[in-house]
């Protein structure tokens, strides 16, 4: 496997291993401070972010520069906007439900068991989803037609996520919606925009690292288990066995695909 820099890139993933568990350890002490863990949420974005700058800062002089400065800029832009939105979103909250049930499992300590299963799992994935983001970083060839590609497909998954989050503010911030399920805009043609759009940021992101095979075979189980999480773990599943019970979403489901846009059916409203 000759034209990848392993030994530098073995370095880089332990580097990017103590950026995400920085990012984490700083966020859990936030945590206790405040009493809430949901602030985690916050960090996941973050958390890439910090790799993807600490691999660029690693991989100088090994990698093409154009494709780390591509990588690196695509993700950076990725995980703050995710960070702000979710910190937004959450201002003034108390704890996310979804930790708060878990949390009353905890055997002993609520802080030392987020710690385990929250923190250290959370970071552990950041740095595995990474990798397409850390191997773009060592890829020699300068930016092609299949790197030119993923930067679409990322810009694609950008808009859907961003879009799709800023039109379910708009719905829920209005009280006359109160009670009603959003089955407008992006929302007409799936039921998760926002998640489809993660589904193709890190799908394109990966395209970047396909300049070397070394490097695409390495990373390809990245967008295999962000595809995973986002349809069959904590995403979509959990949200809508959340959902199920609310007047209008049996017929919502009915009407809207599941993940993939596609055109509603007849009967969808907008």
């Amino acid at each position: 496997m000759t034209g990848f820099p392993w030994a530098a890139f073995g370095v880089n993933l332990a580097v990017a291993a103590g950026a995400a568990l920085a990012v984490m350890l700083a966020t859990f002490a936030v945590a206790v401070a405040k009493g809430v863990h949901r602030v985690v949420d916050i960090a996941w974005g973050v958390g890439f972010a910090a790799v993807a700058l600490a691999s660029y800062g690693m991989s100088a002089g090994h990698g093409d520069d154009g494709r780390r400065l591509l990588v690196t800029a695509a993700t950076v832009v990725w995980g703050l906007r995710l960070a702000g939105h979710i910190g937004w979103r959450g201002r003034g909250k108390g704890e996310d439900p979804r930790y708060d049930k878990m949390l009353k499992k905890a055997p002993g300590s609520r802080n030392a068991y987020a710690f385990r299963l929250i923190y250290l799992l959370q970071g552990a994935l950041v740095w595995l989803v990474s990798l397409p983001v850390q191997a773009a970083d060592y890829v020699r060839a300068p930016i092609g037609t299949v790197a030119i590609a993923g930067g679409v497909v990322w810009a694609g998954g950008l808009f859907f996520e961003a879009v799709g989050d800023w039109q379910l503010h708009r719905y829920t911030s209005d009280p006359a919606h109160k009670g009603t399920i959003m089955d407008r805009g992006l929302w007409s043609w799936t039921r998760h925009p926002n998640y489809f759009g993660d589904f193709l940021v890190w799908w394109g992101l990966f395209l970047t690292a396909c300049g070397a095979w070394q490097a695409a075979v390495v990373c390809l189980v990245s967008p295999l288990v962000m595809t995973y999480l986002l349809t069959r773990g904590s995403g979509q599943r959990l949200l809508e066995a959340h959902m199920a019970g609310r007047p209008g979403y049996a017929e919502y489901v009915a009407r809207t695909s599941g993940f993939i846009p596609l055109p509603p059916k007849k009967g969808s409203v907008r």
